[in-house]
C-alpha cells in the first residue's frame, strides 16, 4: 500500500512539472494521427509548391539564357546595317543603265561574303515592295496617291529595308504607302 501511495505522488508530480503529458494522455489517439497526417500533408504541399516554383525557375533561366545567345549579335547587327543599306544603294545605282558608276565585281564579292556571314548569323531582309502595310513591322515614311485600285493600302516603295534577327524585327522597314 504505501508503495502505491508513493508511485501516485510519484506520478502527480512528474505531471505537475510536465503538463503536456498530461494534455496528450487526454487526447485520443486518433486525433494524433489526425494532426500528424494534415501536419504531414502541409508539409508535402509546401515541398511541392517549392518544387514546382523551383522547377519554374530553371525553365525560365534556359529561356532566357537561350534568348540571350540568339540576340547577342544585335548590337554589331544593327551597327552594320547602314553599311548593308549604303551597298544596296551603291548596287543599286549601278545596275541603272544611265549611270556612270560601275559595281565592280570584286565589291560585288565582298557584299555578297558580308551578307552571307551575317544571313548565317541569323540575319534576314524583310520583303515589303508590294505587300500589304501592316504597322507591326513596317513605319509609313510617307503616303502618295496609289498608281492604281489594287496599290492602295499596299506597300510602293521601300525606303529604307527593315531587319530580323531570328525572327525577331531588329529594324523596322521604312516605306512608301499608296493611299
Amino acid at each position: 500500500m504505501r508503495k502505491k501511495k508513493k508511485d501516485e505522488e510519484l506520478n502527480k508530480e512528474t505531471n505537475m512539472e510536465n503538463p503536456e503529458v498530461e494534455v496528450r494522455e487526454n487526447e485520443a489517439p486518433q486525433e494524433k494521427m489526425d494532426d500528424k497526417d494534415q501536419e504531414i500533408q502541409e508539409l508535402k504541399d509546401k515541398y511541392l509548391r517549392l518544387y514546382a516554383e523551383f522547377d519554374n525557375y530553371k525553365k525560365r533561366t534556359v529561356k532566357e539564357k537561350m534568348d540571350l545567345m540568339l540576340t547577342a549579335a544585335q548590337d554589331t547587327m544593327t551597327a552594320l546595317l547602314p553599311a548593308l543599306d549604303d551597298f544596296d544603294r551603291a548596287k543599286k545605282n549601278a545596275d541603272d543603265e544611265n549611270s556612270p558608276e560601275v559595281f565592280s565585281e570584286g565589291v560585288q564579292m565582298i557584299y555578297h561574303k558580308i551578307f552571307n556571314a551575317l544571313k548565317q548569323k541569323g540575319l534576314e531582309p524583310m520583303q515589303t515592295d508590294g505587300e500589304e502595310f501592316d504597322p507591326e513591322i513596317h513605319e509609313a515614311i510617307t503616303e502618295i496617291p496609289a498608281p492604281s485600285e489594287d496599290m492602295k493600302g499596299k506597300i510602293i516603295d521601300t525606303v529604307e529595308r527593315g531587319y530580323r534577327l531570328n525572327s525577331r524585327i531588329i529594324r523596322f522597314a521604312k516605306v512608301v504607302v499608296g493611299k
